[in-house]
């Protein structure tokens, strides 16, 4: 398989350069627009600060480097240097909108043209062109005030060049957020692009048969990435919104897509607008969602049951998000969590109950550690995750999730006073006999959770297993720990003796977290991992630990608003993502 993987690549890099530097070759015919797409990215003002300041964060990797180019940058690793090359940068520094922003994206660009302009450099793969032509197009007013022709020349040059190697390399784009990266590209290039049109129609058609392979019944990506179904959500967005504005209708298979994604995503977005963080994906840029799913003009709420495999229960100003599915497999899970029966609960503006997120932009280490299960708010048996990691593949170091849930049954349904989720899955089945149950119950007002977790050994070979595993340990019982990680800015605090967490969130609300006594609590140190940080940030983690001894074992626990805390706060603060406090 590794041998197979790595020619795959090799062809793959060998038919970018192949066709980049073809591409390079052709004959000069664009000279302008036919049309130009209103710019529909959305920038950070304070990132464009930081920009032109010369601090380059990216992929979570600060360079310090005032008054320098970005591309006399060494890049520290290959995702740094994917997000030079896409150019999403652009967005900030549009965003920041000063003539030293101009001045900055004017350098920056052209700049790359005389570097990268020829067919060279890691840029050249279809999912970076794609991302990079809708920014030089979204951005073209911008950039273009003030130039002189040759540079406007050099510009649509560079513009056409990327097209037809676009048009020529789409299909290497990996299945997925990449592949449509790539045909938005085209789409965006062919429709505005002079002399170009004739390249927008199969790239049209192409998009159409990506959305009915890749996005499912429920709406969702084999990945099961909330952030990448985001992504994936806002380019055919922008696709629909590029034909319109020449007059074009997009194909049947596009806006159904569109229509089986929005309801989806509005199930995974918790209380305070962000996305719940699963299988590598992050919050979202702010504000990115609720402008997308506005764009997408789709007004359909959240579908009943599952949405991508996550259940909702949402009551007052509280809301919970269960990963309530198998994992993703092959390929798909390359940057999949163990993380079923996970749960995550935001409170109005502020998240309480967290997962740890994505440690990929801290090193090899921390992304591992954040795929395991004991990362998760989820339970852990025996030191061991609900699924685990295959090898990694020598060449792209790409680490599949494996030997993961492949039963999980799952019912929601009201409850007396609420919402009911009720869940199971298989994963330790095979290691120790046991399945894993878990049931939480929402209260109308969003007031309280109630949690059970449960431990089964269900049928004979199951019991059996069961036993061997309490043999190997000498019949000390087998250890579970069912973790609730907390959000950095919750101030939380052993009471009542070592029996209750008293947790304060910043908008004055109180939570109390309390168990049926039958088991270990503590309050450890945690983290929590973001992708904009340049260090993992300090938290802390509520453990519920025991000792599982017979067929079956039951773990009570509670949630809920102290009596004191008012059913409705005024919570007027705002967050700094740019603050100094990482």
């Amino acid at each position: 398989m590794f041998n197979m993987t790595s020619l795959k690549a090799r062809k793959a890099r060998f038919l970018n350069r192949w066709h980049a530097r073809a591409a390079t070759r052709t004959r000069a015919q664009v000279k302008g627009f036919v049309s130009s797409p209103e710019p529909r990215t959305i920038g950070s003002f304070a990132r464009g600060r930081q920009l032109i300041a010369g601090n380059f964060l990216f992929a979570g990797t600060l360079v310090n480097a005032p008054g320098q180019s970005m591309w006399a940058i060494d890049p520290p690793d290959a995702n740094y240097a994917a997000e030079l090359q896409g150019f999403s940068w652009l967005d900030d520094l549009a965003a920041l909108g000063d003539p030293a922003a101009r001045s900055a994206a004017q350098d920056w660009l052209w700049g790359w043209i005389e570097i990268y302009g020829k067919g060279k450099g890691l840029g050249w793969t279809p999912d970076l062109t794609g991302r990079r032509l809708i920014r030089w197009i979204n951005h073209a007013l911008f950039v273009l005030r003030g130039q002189e022709a040759a540079q406007s020349k050099a510009f649509y040059r560079s513009l056409e060049q990327q097209t037809q190697f676009l048009s020529r390399r789409w299909r290497g784009a990996a299945p997925g957020l990449p592949r449509f990266e790539a045909l938005t590209g085209l789409i965006y290039a062919g429709l505005a692009l002079e002399g170009q049109e004739a390249l927008a129609d199969p790239a049209i058609k192409a998009l159409a048969r990506e959305c009915s392979i890749q996005i499912d019944d429920q709406g969702g990506l084999p990945t099961r990435n909330p952030e990448e179904l985001l992504a994936v959500f806002t380019l055919l967005t922008w696709a629909g919104a590029a034909l319109h504005d020449v007059g074009r209708t997009p194909p049947r298979e596009h806006l159904a897509a569109i229509e089986r994604i929005a309801p989806t995503l509005r199930s995974l977005r918790h209380a305070d607008g962000g996305l719940a963080r699963f299988h590598g994906g992050g919050r979202g840029v702010e504000g990115w969602l609720d402008h997308a799913l506005a764009a997408s003009n789709v007004r359909a709420t959240q579908p009943e049951g599952l949405a991508m495999g996550y259940a909702r229960l949402s009551a007052g100003r509280t809301s919970v998000v269960i990963d309530a599915d198998t994992p993703p497999v092959d390929d798909a899970s390359v940057n999949a969590h163990a993380s079923t029966l996970a749960f995550e609960l935001t409170s109005g503006r502020r998240p309480l109950v967290v997962n740890c997120g994505s440690g990929a932009s801290f090193g090899l280490e921390w992304r591992r550690a954040g795929r395991a299960t004991p990362s998760h708010s989820a339970l852990s048996l025996g030191g061991f995750s609900s699924a685990r990691l295959a090898e990694p593949d020598r060449h792209s170091g790409l680490e599949e999730l494996i030997e993961g849930p492949t039963h999980v049954p799952v019912e929601i349904s009201s409850a007396p006073d609420g919402l009911r989720f009720q869940g199971g899955h298989n994963g330790y089945v095979k290691s120790h006999g046991l399945t894993h149950a878990r049931t939480l119950e929402l209260t109308l007002d969003g007031r309280g959770l109630a949690g059970e977790d449960m431990l089964l050994a269900m049928e004979d070979a199951d019991k059996r297993r069961f036993d061997a595993a309490l043999d190997a340990g000498e019949l000390k019982g087998l250890r579970f720990d069912i973790r609730f990680h907390l959000h950095p800015d919750v101030d939380a605090t052993l009471d009542l003796g070592g029996a209750a967490v008293s947790m304060a969130l910043k908008s004055g609300e109180i939570w109390v977290f309390r168990h049926d006594g039958a088991h270990n609590l503590s309050l450890d140190p945690g983290v929590y991992l973001e992708t904009t940080r340049l260090k993992p940030r300090a938290a802390q983690q509520i453990v519920l630990t025991g000792m599982a001894f017979t067929y079956a074992t039951r773990i009570r626990w509670s949630l809920s608003k102290a009596q004191e805390t008012a059913i409705g706060v005024r919570d007027l603060s705002m967050d700094d993502p740019y603050s100094d406090d990482d």
